[in-house]
C-alpha cells in the first residue's frame, strides 16, 4: 500500500479546513490513556495515524468513530479496560455536541443547567411544571450537585445506550442533555412534592445514587420523567372479564397503556372456552384465541412510544377447556389463523397439577362460564392455603365429581409435554404458581392474585373493571364502571456488584423506596382504575442487578452451597431495609390505605417468612412491632425485574441471571459493540460460568434462598441446551416447584431467539 506524502485535511463541524496535525492527535489520546494506564497504546497510535494518513480528508466526526472503532476492536479478555477508554472519547464528542447545540464555551463539560431547563421548556421536550415548582435560585442550587466526573463510570456501550435512547434531544435529533443532568432531572421530577425545606437535600440524594450507579430507575422513568410524556410505571396486569364490554374495554386500555410505554400482563382465564354457551345458545362461542388475535393486532398497531411494537403477556390456566390451543398459539407450524407469534404466553399452574404430573395422573379441563353457571362460584377465585391442602382442591374435585359439568379428561403429563414443547421452540409459556403466590400475598384480605405481568416478577391483587350501566344526561352518554384491581408496577434495581461492595445499601434503599413512591403520585396514567389501583396499594418493586458481577467480586462459584447462602443473607439484609424504609416513610406520610387488615399489620407476613430476632442478626421483631403501630407506606414492595438494558446501562450483568459469555458482541440496529463481563481479569474470571454450562438446579436453589425474602416474585430465567431431554427439563420445572418459586420467566435453550422485555428493565 502506497502512503500518501502530504498531511490530511480534517474537516471541522463549522466545515473549516485544517491541516492534520499529528502532534495533537497524539496529545489527545495520550491525555486519554493517563486514566487507563495498563492499555498498550503504541500500537493503537500508529494504527490510527497510519490509516489517517491513506485519505486526503476526513471530518472530526470520522476521525472520532475512528478511534472509537479501533478502540473497541481491542477489548479482550486481557484489555477489557478499552470499553473505557472509548467512552471517554464519546464523551467528548457530547460535550463538544452539546455545547454548540446549546451556545456555550466547547471547552466546558456541562453548561448552565437552568438555562438547559428553560430552554427545552421552551422547545417543548421538559415539562413546564420543571419551572413552576422550583424557583430559579433553586435550581442553580442543584446544578452545583452535578460532578462531571461521574461520566467517566460508563462504559462505552452503557454510555452509548443512555445517549441513543434517553438523553434528551430536539425534534432535529441534536443532544441537548448531557447524563449528569438526565439524572439530576428524575431527581427533580420525583422530588417535586416533598416538603421545600427538604427537596434539595432528597435531590442530592437521589442524585448520588443515580451518578454512581448504584441504581437504576425503571425504562420509562429514566425516559420520561421531566418531560411532557409524564408515564413512569414500567408495567400493567389487566383481568379480562367475560363479556363483550369487557373484552372490548380492556383492549382499549391495554391500548392506552401500551402507547405509553407500558408493558401489560392480561388474565384470560376467566373467558369462557371455545364452544361453550351464550346467553343460552348452545356452542356458539369462540373461545379464547380470538381474543387473542384481537389483542396480538393491538400490540402490533400500537406501539411503544414509537419505538418498538407493544408488549403483552396473556395467562391461561391450566385447567381451562382452550388450553391446547393457547399453548400452541406461540408455535410456528399449524394453522395461522390460531396463532398470536407477537403475544407472550404464561399459565396459571396450581400445585394440584404438579402432583398430577408427577403422579401422571389424570387432569380435568372445564369452560370457566359453565363452573358459574353450574357450581355458583369460580375456580380460579380460590387457592391453597397451605401446601397439599385448601380450597382449590376442594373446588376443583367438586367439579370433577360433578356430573352436570362437561369436562374434558387427559393425562397432565400431555399437557406438561405441549407446555415444554413450546418452551423449547419459542421460550414460552411462563409458570405461574398461583397457590404459592397467594399463599405470600400480604393482602390478601383485599383480593386474590391470578396471574403476573410480562416479565414474571409482579405478583398484585387483580379482578376485573364491569360496566354496571349506561345511560344519556344532558344530552351526553355516561357509562358507569366498577373500577377492578388494576395492576401497576413501579420499579427500579439496586447495582449490587456496586452498592454491596461500596457498603452503601441501607443510605441507598432509604432513598430509593422514596423515589418508588413518589413516582405513585406523580404517575400520568392513562386508564383510570389502574390509577385508582395505584393509590389504594402504593405498590412497588425494588429489585437488583448485578449478582453474578457480585459472586465474581466475591470469588464465589455459582454451583457452591456458599453462593445459595449468601443469596439467603443478602437478600434478606435488602429486605430487612426495604420494609423498614417503607415504615418510616408510614411516619412520615401514612400507610397505604388498605393497610388494615394486611398480613403487614397483622404481623402474619413475618411468622410466614419464620423471621424472628431470636434467629436473625437483624431485629426483626422490633420492626414488626413498629409496623403494626405505624403502619406501612407500601403494600407490595420488592419485585426482581430483568432489568437487560439498564443492567448494561450501570456496566453491570443483568438481574439475578448468570452471563452467557466473558467476551461477545451486542448488537444494535446498525452496529456492533464489543463488550466484557464487568471486572474481568485473572481473578474474576475463574467465576464466570457461562448461563448455559451452568447446572440449573443451583439457580434454582440460590432463587429458593432469594424468594423467601421478596414478597413479590422474581424473573428467573432456566438456560438449557437445545438437546436437553424432556425429563430433564420436566425435573427442572418440578424442582422448582417444589423449592417455592412462585414464578419461572423463559426457557433460553441454545437454538431460541428470545425477545428482550423493555418496559420492565430498571
Amino acid at each position: 500500500m502506497t502512503t500518501t506524502t502530504h498531511s490530511p485535511i480534517i474537516i471541522d463541524s463549522n466545515n473549516n479546513e485544517i491541516p492534520f496535525d499529528e502532534k495533537k492527535l497524539t496529545s489527545f489520546i495520550k491525555n486519554i490513556h493517563q486514566h487507563y494506564p495498563t492499555l498498550h497504546i503504541d500500537d493503537y497510535l500508529n494504527r490510527i495515524i497510519h490509516t489517517v494518513m491513506q485519505r486526503d480528508t476526513y471530518t472530526v466526526d470520522q476521525l472520532t468513530n475512528l478511534l472509537i472503532l479501533e478502540g473497541l476492536s481491542r477489548i479482550n479478555e486481557q484489555e477489557p479496560e478499552w470499553t473505557y477508554f472509548c467512552a471517554h472519547i464519546y464523551l467528548k464528542k457530547l460535550y463538544k455536541e452539546a455545547a454548540a447545540n446549546r451556545g456555550y464555551d466547547r471547552e466546558k463539560q456541562y453548561g448552565d443547567f437552568y438555562e438547559l431547563i428553560q430552554t427545552l421548556v421552551s422547545k417543548g421536550l421538559y415539562n413546564k411544571m420543571l419551572l413552576e415548582n422550583y424557583s430559579k435560585s433553586e435550581i442553580e442550587e442543584i446544578g452545583k450537585f452535578i460532578v462531571p466526573e461521574r461520566d467517566q463510570l460508563f462504559t462505552y456501550i452503557g454510555l452509548r445506550t443512555l445517549a441513543d435512547r434517553y438523553l434528551t434531544r430536539d425534534f432535529t435529533k441534536e443532544i441537548f442533555e448531557l447524563p449528569q443532568e438526565r439524572f439530576l432531572i428524575i431527581a427533580m421530577t420525583l422530588m417535586a412534592n416533598e416538603k421545600k425545606e427538604n427537596r434539595l437535600s432528597l435531590i442530592e440524594q437521589a442524585y448520588w445514587a443515580m451518578s454512581n450507579l448504584y441504581m437504576t430507575v425503571a425504562t420509562p422513568t429514566l425516559s420520561n420523567a421531566g418531560k411532557p410524556v409524564g408515564q413512569l410505571s414500567s408495567c400493567f396486569i389487566d383481568t379480562i372479564d367475560d363479556s363483550l364490554q369487557g373484552i372490548f374495554d380492556s383492549n382499549t386500555d391495554i391500548a392506552n397503556l401500551s402507547k405509553s410505554g407500558g408493558g401489560i400482563g392480561a388474565y384470560f382465564g376467566k373467558i369462557r372456552s371455545r364452544g361453550s354457551d351464550i346467553k343460552g345458545f348452545k356452542g356458539v362461542s369462540s373461545g379464547v384465541i380470538p381474543w387473542m388475535k384481537q389483542l396480538n393486532n393491538t400490540a402490533v398497531s400500537v406501539d411503544q412510544l414509537g419505538q418498538r411494537k407493544g408488549a403483552i403477556a396473556v395467562y391461561l390456566d391450566v385447567w381451562h377447556k382452550d388450553i391446547f390451543s393457547f399453548l400452541d398459539a406461540k408455535l410456528n407450524n399449524g394453522d395461522e389463523r390460531l396463532r398470536t407469534h407477537d403475544l407472550f404466553t404464561g399459565v396459571c399452574i396450581p400445585d394440584i397439577f404438579m402432583e398430577q404430573v408427577e403422579a401422571r395422573g389424570d387432569w380435568y379441563l372445564f369452560d370457566p362460564h359453565e363452573v358459574r353457571q353450574v357450581m355458583g362460584y369460580s375456580i380460579e377465585d380460590f387457592y391453597d392455603e397451605q401446601k397439599g391442602n385448601g380450597s382449590f382442591r376442594e373446588k376443583y374435585w367438586e367439579c370433577v365429581e360433578n356430573e352436570q359439568l362437561s369436562k374434558e379428561k387427559v393425562p397432565a403429563i400431555e399437557i406438561m409435554k405441549r407446555i415444554m414443547i413450546s418452551q423449547l421452540e419459542s421460550g414460552t409459556p411462563y409458570m405461574f404458581y398461583r397457590d404459592e403466590v397467594n399463599r405470600h400475598n400480604a393482602n390478601s384480605h383485599q383480593g386474590m392474585i391470578y396471574c403476573s405481568n410480562l416479565c414474571t416478577e409482579i405478583t398484585q391483587n387483580q379482578s376485573p373493571t364491569t360496566v354496571e350501566e349506561q345511560y344519556t344526561e344532558d344530552g351526553k352518554i355516561i357509562t358507569v364502571k366498577t373500577p377492578g384491581d388494576f395492576v401497576v408496577c413501579n420499579l427500579s434495581s439496586i447495582n449490587l456488584a456496586k452498592a454491596v461492595t461500596e457498603d452503601v445499601l441501607e443510605k441507598l434503599i432509604s432513598i430509593q423506596v422514596r423515589m418508588l413512591d413518589n413516582v405513585i403520585d406523580l404517575n400520568t396514567i392513562p386508564v383510570l382504575q389502574a390509577k385508582l389501583t395505584n393509590q389504594k396499594y402504593r405498590a412497588i418493586g425494588l429489585g437488583t442487578f448485578g449478582w453474578h458481577h457480585l459472586l465474581a467480586l466475591k470469588q464465589l462459584k455459582w454451583e457452591n452451597d456458599e453462593a445459595v447462602q449468601y443469596a439467603d443473607e443478602l437478600y434478606e439484609k435488602i429486605s430487612y431495609l426495604t420494609i423498614k424504609a417503607s415504615l418510616e416513610l408510614a411516619k412520615e406520610k401514612g400507610s397505604y390505605p388498605v393497610f388494615k387488615g394486611s398480613d403487614w399489620e397483622t404481623g402474619a407476613y413475618f411468622d410466614k417468612k419464620g423471621y424472628r430476632s431470636d434467629n436473625s442478626s437483624l431485629d426483626w421483631d422490633s420492626l414488626k412491632s413498629e409496623i403494626s403501630k405505624h403502619g406501612i407506606r407500601n403494600g407490595y414492595l420488592m419485585a426482581v425485574a430483568p432489568n437487560a438494558s439498564t443492567s448494561i446501562l450501570a456496566g453491570s450483568t443483568a438481574s439475578i441471571d448468570p452471563i452467557f459469555q466473558k467476551v461477545y458482541s451486542e448488537e444494535k440496529k446498525d452496529y456492533k459493540i464489543p463488550v466484557t463481563v464487568p471486572d474481568l481479569n485473572p481473578t474474576t474470571t475463574w467465576f464466570y460460568k457461562s448461563a448455559y454450562l451452568i447446572d440449573q438446579r443451583w439457580s434454582i436453589k440460590q432463587n429458593a434462598a432469594r424468594q423467601r425474602h421478596i414478597d413479590q416474585s422474581i424473573s428467573f430465567n432456566f438456560y438449557v441446551q437445545n438437546t436437553i431431554k424432556a425429563k430433564d427439563l420436566l425435573e427442572l420445572h418440578l424442582t422448582a416447584w417444589k423449592e417455592g418459586l412462585k414464578t419461572t420467566y423463559y426457557v433460553r435453550s441454545t437454538s431460541s431467539t428470545i425477545e428482550e422485555c423493555d418496559s420492565c428493565a430498571s
